[in-house]
């Protein structure tokens, strides 16, 4: 397909020169018009493509827009969701440190009040083991027919050992240690021997001399093997131990206690100490 210039050249040259007839004239006229003619068509196509381009430009920006804006508000309502449950989150956690709190102080009363109740366990026990031996002592006494009786029925040497004992319950202890060593040094093989050996044991024990207490149980123990003091002597031994806090010392009589004398009171009271202290 020729071009407009390459139609316009020739009659221009034509023209100028006259060389042209009138019928070549009116076949330029004819292509130049053919050409104005599909010049048009063409620019009327470009206008319609330009048209749909337009059209579709706006269409897809809109549609752009569109999902911008749903995009946002998406993003919008994860964020108040995520504000929402840190919200949810704080309160929650406010209320476990509450709980956790409440916790900790039941276990500190439960505690203050185990460590109260074994205190009087521990108070009921002892004058519970006083009053066992004070019976046993007593019925050993009246069943001694042998030795010299005072105007009260005693013998004298029954007599220092109760005085003892009644120190000892009026809470005099340096006076009951007084009477309990004085009957040891008089009557060193009296069947009362190991019980007084004991009780000057239990003279130091109320007085918190603990070292002193486990000297005094340990002399039960060594010089009086197969006594009946024997056991309530390391009970009372492992007790010292705990009290200058000497655990591993505490153990150690316990478990002999046990081992020793599995079915006696005072191994019951031992496997509950052992445990404690564990």
């Amino acid at each position: 397909m020729k071009t407009y210039k390459e139609y316009l050249l020739p009659a221009c040259f034509l023209t100028l020169f006259g060389c042209a007839s009138n019928g070549d004239l009116n076949n330029v006229r004819n292509d130049v018009d053919q050409v104005k003619s599909r010049l048009f068509t063409v620019e009327k196509d470009l206008g319609g493509i330009r048209s749909e381009s337009r059209s579709d430009l706006e269409s897809m920006g809109k549609s752009v827009r569109a999902d911008v804006t749903a995009i946002r508000k998406i993003a919008a309502d994860i964020q108040a969701s995520f504000d929402s449950a840190k919200a949810d989150s704080a309160v929650i956690n406010g209320k476990i440190d509450d709980i956790f709190i409440s916790m900790k102080k039941t276990e500190d009363e439960l505690a203050r009040y185990r460590v109260d109740a074994d205190q009087r366990i521990l108070s009921l026990e002892d004058k519970l083991l006083k009053l066992s031996a004070d019976l046993e002592e007593i019925k050993k006494k009246l069943a001694s027919s042998s030795k010299t009786s005072q105007p009260d029925g005693t013998s004298q040497e029954d007599s220092l050992y109760l005085k003892g004992l009644d120190t000892f319950k009026n809470g005099d202890m340096p006076a009951a240690r007084e009477s309990f060593t004085s009957f040891l040094a008089q009557n060193p093989k009296h069947e009362l021997a190991a019980n007084a050996q004991y009780w000057i044991g239990e003279t130091y024990y109320s007085e918190k001399s603990y070292e002193l207490a486990i000297i005094a149980f340990q002399e039960v123990i060594k010089n009086y093997p197969g006594k009946e003091k024997v056991p309530a002597a390391m009970l009372k031994q492992a007790m010292s131990f705990r009290g200058i806090k000497d655990l591993k010392s505490a153990r150690f009589v316990l478990k002999k206690l046990i081992e020793s004398y599995p079915k006696s009171e005072e191994a019951k009271k031992g496997r509950e100490i052992l445990k404690e202290l564990k």
